[in-house]
């Protein structure tokens, strides 16, 4: 019977080595880093680092994920005030105001286009907003 119990017991203890392995690998090199240069590994023959915009900025979900993958904001553009006030706070740049006063020749070079899901018909502020005034809300807005 001991030796049933060596074998299960050196069973187990490869299984958690191996566990230990997994659990102990390091993120890849572009995941959280705020080097300029870190590319995904996938990212071919795209220029390093990725270029993108920043429309419909809100106060920049979208650039701190896309900047942590490693990526460069090139442009930033939302038109409500106190968005801009926070982003500039956030990232030390004001973005541009409403996007349509924008001519497409002073936007920049760019790989990605990040957009922002217009959140105001679907919040509860706003569904109430809308409800209180009969107005459409969510998708019929």
């Amino acid at each position: 019977m001991s030796g049933k119990s060596k074998s299960r017991s050196s069973g187990r203890e490869s299984a958690q080595t191996s566990r230990g392995k997994r659990r102990a690998r390091s993120a890849p090199a572009h995941v959280g880093s705020n080097r300029e240069d870190a590319r995904p590994p996938n990212a071919g023959s795209f220029p390093s680092p990725l270029r993108f915009i920043d429309l419909f900025c809100g106060i920049g979900e979208f650039r701190i994920a896309f900047e942590r993958a490693g990526a460069q904001c090139v442009f930033s553009s939302d038109w409500d005030k106190f968005s801009r006030q926070t982003y500039a706070a956030n990232f030390g740049e004001t973005p541009h105001g409403d996007i349509h006063s924008v001519a497409v020749a002073d936007i920049p070079k760019f790989d990605i286009l990040c957009g922002g899901f217009p959140c105001q018909p679907f919040s509860l502020a706003g569904v109430s907003k809308k409800n209180s005034l009969g107005r459409k809300h969510g998708f019929a807005d």
